[in-house]
């Protein structure tokens, strides 16, 4: 036998948990490399990768080494005041050790460390033949999995995910021996429960895909997927459409099947007079269906379903799929009908009695208070505040609709549907009521991390509102969130508010948003005992959604020392903290940046050390060294031409100027002692430096770029 060989392990189950799958192929994968590691196992893992199906979880590695290599040992044992008597005889600390190394004293080696020198014991073994390793291994491997719910079965103790009914463990094309939840290693792994139940011989551990291809299974993941993508963009094609492929729904169709094979389908048209979003819902959350798209990107009457069989004659399935998925459009028209004479204003009138915490009151009172805000923000981002204040009241209408009952993730969709066809909002304009309408679905965007923002103004401002709101009620009620506990989403608020206002480039006064929040929901009981009502800390909530912000720029590649930079100036504005952070980044490429970011640090410590002595302003009689003269002279310069750009925002612009002045601040620190003991003459270099460090520090603390 050569010095490598390939390995594989199969466990084969029961139908393992869908969403589980496929990290626990992950965590058996690199379980079994983390222990042939450890014991300093050779592997060459070349394109592996955990393989999966519904019933196995399986390792199949092309290259490891037949055995660990030698086993160097090094013992330390005790020191030589301790190991030896005034004689240079053995203690009995020395002969203890040396017993339990199996050795003569006379046989230790002696080494130093800081504490002195001591005996110790190095020995060499030979390395362990991999398969015998391997069943504990395997038991290391799997023990260390993490089993959502673990499952007993028999009479036994043990538990893992699903039932173990066979296990196959190769290396190379030797079984070998071992066992895992009394189920003994063999070479037969298992085929399709339905086309292939029977065992497959695996002769060999490389030749494992290629024997259950055979047997009508894919246990390759990405070749299983493959297959079912272009089953069902053909299957699409056939019915004169493309397919819609939710990444999700592609995810857990994939680890339903183990030889997936298109049928297409189709349901009555008239279900299609639905909201799209709630068929499609069905169809792929419910169902694990594919909707097909027609023109233009519209739901058609056709979808695919994936069947685990390659059958001869679809028919029958095909009718079981479009049977099952039936009654539930049925339902989705009903409760469309039943909602649309309802109308948005019964719905709304029922928020009323629906609580929405104990001390911020029910939702119809949060509703009144964001339709209070959005009406103030409107005005500020050009948009008709009456229209804001209309579409906000009706915001949240949709939760008492049985539409959004049955399928909550249709939240916002749902009301969209009906403002566009309510007999109450026919005073609007054609042009007004596209507005309202998408408002109402757009208020809850970003629904989630990779979610785009509201697209038309007045969705931004509902938006907005709905999350000063949120935020503002929620530190108010005290449920700021603690380690992993965050009942009201008040993470996900914030960053939905920042990235609302940032990438909509609204440049509002969030410290005033936050006041106005504040203001409308008031002091609240703080549930200690005779204590007084308190409103919302502005600070706190402001600090809260920074802290925000520094996962967001983190996650696009900005450091944290430029993020620092712009925070500690706290902008009032989200949207010039992020035309600061841009400019701060592209000031730190300059090669001027690392010196005058060094420069303004030493500038600040000086100046703090200095205390409140400074005077305001500097005294050009008192500028005595030719250095100091052109240091201030080239700061009020600077003054001038960067008061412009600052006041526009041209941060950019700003920091290059700036830039500009390190030949006067590095002659100045060479040929200037500020310190000095005539007191006039201190005070007036101080007050220069502090001129040169209130514009420096204009943009951003660019301190925070050196070091």
């Amino acid at each position: 036998m050569s010095d490598t060989t390939s390995l594989l392990i199969e466990l084969g189950t029961e139908e393992l948990p869908v969403k589980a799958l496929p990290g626990l192929a992950q965590a058996l994968f690199d379980g079994v490399i983390d222990a042939l590691g450890k014991r300093g196992v050779a592997v060459e893992r070349g394109e592996a990768k955990p393989l999966y199906s519904p019933r196995r979880l399986a390792v199949m590695l092309p290259s490891v080494a037949i055995e660990q290599p030698e086993q160097a040992s090094e013992v330390l044992g005790p020191y030589l005041n301790i190991a030896l008597d005034a004689d240079g005889q053995p203690t009995r600390a020395l002969q203890g050790f040396a017993a339990k190394a199996g050795v003569e004293w006379t046989a230790l080696e002696r080494t130093t460390d800081n504490k002195g020198e001591r005996f110790v014991h190095r020995s060499v073994k030979p390395g362990v033949a991999t398969r015998a390793l391997l069943p504990e291994i395997l038991r290391e491997a799997v023990a260390a999995m993490p089993i959502p719910k673990p499952m007993r079965w028999g009479d036994h103790d043990h538990a893992f995910a699903r039932p173990l009914h066979w296990l196959v463990l190769l290396l190379g094309e030797e079984v070998v021996e071992g066992e895992l939840f009394d189920i003994r290693a063999d070479r037969m792994s298992r085929g399709h429960r339905f086309m292939h139940d029977k065992p497959v011989w695996v002769g060999r551990a490389e030749d494992y895909v290629d024997a259950l291809r055979g047997a009508k299974v894919l246990v390759d993941p990405d070749e299983r997927r493959a297959r079912i993508v272009e089953e069902v963009e053909a299957a699409a094609k056939q019915a004169g459409g493309s397919a819609r492929i939710d990444a999700d729904n592609l995810a857990q169709v994939n680890c339903l099947v183990e030889w997936p094979a298109a049928v297409a389908c189709s349901f009555e048209p008239g279900f299609l007079a639905v909201p799209p979003e709630a068929l499609i819902t069905t169809m792929e959350a419910n169902q694990k269906f594919f909707p097909v798209l027609g023109d233009g990107g519209r739901l058609s009457e056709h979808f695919i379903g994936i069947a685990n069989i390659d059958p001869k004659d679809p028919t029958e399935i095909r009718k079981g799929y479009e049977r099952v998925i039936r009654p539930r459009f049925a339902d989705a028209q009903f409760f469309f009908i039943e909602d649309m004479k309802q109308g948005l204003a019964s719905m709304n009138d029922g928020l009323a009695s629906v609580t929405y915490q104990a001390k911020l009151g029910t939702v119809a009172d949060k509703v009144a208070r964001v339709a209070k805000l959005a009406e103030a923000i409107a005005p500020q981002v050009g948009v008709d505040p009456a229209l804001a204040k209309r579409a906000a009241a009706l915001s949240k209408a949709d939760l008492q609709s049985r539409m959004v009952n049955e399928f909550p993730e249709l939240q916002g969709i749902a009301g969209r549907y009906y403002a566009m066809q309510d007999a109450a909002l026919d005073d609007l304009s054609h042009d007004d009521r596209n507005a309202l309408a998408n408002a109402l679905d757009e208020a809850w965007q970003p629904r989630y991390s990779a979610d785009d923002i509201a697209l038309s103004p007045l969705g931004k401002v509902l938006a907005i509102a709905e999350r000063l709101d949120t935020l503002a009620g929620g530190f108010a009620a005290g449920l700021k969130p603690t380690g992993n506990k965050d009942p009201f989403a008040l993470r996900r608020n914030a960053l939905g508010l920042a990235r609302t206002v940032i990438e909509s480039g609204f440049d509002l006064d969030l410290p005033q948003l936050l006041d106005a929040a504040i203001a409308t929901i008031g002091p609240l009981p703080t549930g200690k005992k005779d204590g007084p009502a308190v409103p919302a800390d502005r600070a706190e909530v402001h600090d809260f959604i920074l802290d925000r912000l520094r996962g967001y720029y983190a996650d696009k590649g900005v450091p944290a020392q430029h993020f620092n930079a712009v925070a500690e100036l706290r902008p009032a504005s989200l949207y010039d903290f992020d035309r600061r952070v841009d400019a701060i980044g592209t000031f730190a490429a300059l090669p001027e940046a690392e010196a005058l970011a060094a420069a303004n640090k030493r500038i600040n410590n000086i100046l703090r050390k200095a205390g409140d002595d400074v005077p305001d302003a500097v005294d050009p009689a008192l500028l005595k060294e030719p250095a100091e003269a052109a240091l201030a002279e080239a700061v009020e310069a600077v003054y001038a031409e960067t008061g412009h750009a600052l006041a526009h925002g041209d941060y950019v612009d700003a920091l290059a100027h700036l830039a500009r002045l390190r030949p006067q601040v590095d002659a100045f620190f060479d040929q200037v002692m500020v310190n000095v003991e005539d007191a006039p003459l201190r005070n007036n270099r101080l007050a220069l430096l502090r001129r040169l460090s209130e514009r420096l520090g204009s943009v951003a603390a660019i301190e925070h770029l050196s070091g």
